[in-house]
Formats: structure tokens, sequence, C-alpha cells
């Protein structure tokens, strides 16, 4: 801070100090962390000041005193209204999990708590309940203080996919596709992040993924030529699943070579497969038939 960000910080936490006892009788004010604290039987919430020094001074000082009249009976508001959804909820952060979507738009991720998943997709936080679940917003993040989100996609791994399914079926062209699933579930695409556990190791060119429904992905490792001569079949079933699903995700091909996932452009994609093998010492010519 600089000097007269110094002096607004003490008037205005002057200020707190004196309104505390009638706004917030219970509460109590920790000067040396900026925060209000507020405790609610078993539970103790703590509420910043950097919002209300904002506010302050942004305006002049005879505002003062209403700025920080308002911002405590807000602060109240808000952690009565956190404290109803902790006695809902229980422990909100055993509720979190991370389902990745597609891309959202800038309205909703403004709104959300997310994180990207290379251009296509994004790690969406969600409060998993059967009645109250939903997205979590960085309103209600910030309301019940949630912090160390990166623990969501833990327990999305170990509670809600630790069993998911993996065979291995034919397409129409006849090459094999590995199937991912857990039927109904809406966290499979997390997996996406994870496609190690289903491509050989130490593959160079990857492999092909489809996510047409959340609860399902589509892997074909890029091992050969199988797979420029797959692709069609693939692309033609990823199409049919996201069409015919309750959940549906994406209807494209992707590309993931040990990072985020590509789109795939079926034009140029059984060209830029090839290029890829023959650079890797991949691809074989077809054998000649007599």
């Amino acid at each position: 801070m600089g000097a007269n960000e110094l002096e607004i910080a003490a008037e205005v936490h002057a200020l707190v100090d004196g309104l505390l006892p009638v706004a917030l009788p219970n509460a109590s004010f920790d000067r040396a962390a900026s925060r209000v604290v507020l405790p609610f039987g078993p539970t103790t919430l703590r509420a910043s000041t950097w919002d209300l020094l904002e506010r302050c001074a942004a305006a002049p000082r005879e505002r003062w005193p209403g700025l920080v009249d308002t911002w405590l009976r807000e602060t109240a508001d808000l952690a009565a209204m956190a404290v109803a959804e902790i006695e809902l909820l229980g422990d909100v952060r055993r509720l979190l999990r991370v389902r990745v979507v597609p891309a959202m738009d800038g309205d909703r991720r403004r709104e959300l708590v997310w994180h990207p998943v290379g251009p296509h997709f994004d790690a969406l936080v969600m409060v998993a309940h059967p009645t109250y679940g939903a997205p979590l917003s960085w309103h209600r993040a910030r309301l019940l203080q949630l912090g160390r989100l990166g623990r969501a996609v833990r327990y999305t791994l170990e509670r809600e996919l630790a069993d998911v399914v993996v065979y291995d079926r034919p397409l129409r062209s006849g090459h094999d596709v590995r199937v991912v699933t857990k039927p109904g579930s809406p966290y499979v695409t997390l997996l996406l992040t994870e496609l190690r556990r289903y491509v050989p190791p130490a593959l160079p060119c990857g492999a092909l993924v489809g996510a047409p429904r959340y609860d399902t992905l589509l892997v074909h490792p890029v091992t050969s030529r199988a797979a420029v001569e797959a692709l069609p079949a693939l692309a033609a079933e990823v199409a049919a699943l996201h069409a015919a699903a309750d959940d549906p995700c994406s209807p494209e091909v992707f590309w993931w070579r040990g990072g985020d996932p590509e789109a795939l452009d079926l034009r140029r994609g059984r060209r830029d497969l090839k290029r890829a093998l023959k650079g890797a010492g991949m691809w074989r010519p077809p054998r000649r038939r007599g």
C-alpha cells in the first residue's frame, strides 16, 4: 500500500471498529488481517475489508460512515445466508466435483468457478447435491469461503470415477475403439485430463478422442495407419452418440498428444495423422495383395 492507501485504511478501519458493536454485536475485527470475524455456533466466517476499502477510496470522506454501515449490514446478511447454506448442505467442500464441459461463453465464465482445459473445454466446479446441486458460482464460493478448490478434482476422481468401465469394441470400419464409461454419470469427461490412463505409455502420436456424452469417452490410440483408416468411422460414431444423447457433450473428434485435446479438422485430419505417423517412424504402407 502507498501512504494514501494506508491513511484510508486506517480511517476506514477505525470506523469499522466503532460501528461493529451496533451492526454486528457478536463479531470482532482482526485489524492485522483486515477482516471481520463472525462466529455462528461451531462455524466461524471471515469477511475481508478489501472491498470496503475500494468503495471508500472511490468516494468522498463524508460518505465513508454510511458506506461502512452499509457494508457491515451486507456482511451480516451474507453471513446469515452462508450459515443457512452450511446447515442445509453440511460440509460443502466434500460436495465439490468437477465437470468438464464444452468451452462456455463469456457471461457464464464471469458467473461461475471454472478453469480452462485447452481452447475447447472448461473444467466447471459443481456442488453435487441431489436437491440443491448446481454449478458453483463465484458469489456462492465467496459466501461459503471456499478455497483450495483443486481438491474437487481429487474428490471427483476418487468418489465418482473410481468405478468407470473400460472396454474395446469395433467401429463400423472394423477397427477397435476404447470405451470409457459410467452410465448416467455427468463427470466422465473429467477423464479428458487423465487420458494417459487409457493410452499406451510413451505414444508419440497420442490418441483420437471423442466426448459425445458426459458419461462416455471414446479413445483410439494413434499407433499406425489404422488410426487414419478409423477416423471417418470414429467421427460418425461420436456424432451419432451425441445426437442421441440425453446429456450431449461434444460432437467433435479431438487429437490428444499429451497436452490439451485439439479439435481435429476431418478434411485435413487424415493427412495430419499420416504426417505425424511418418515423422514418428510409425507409418507402414499397406500390404500388396497377390
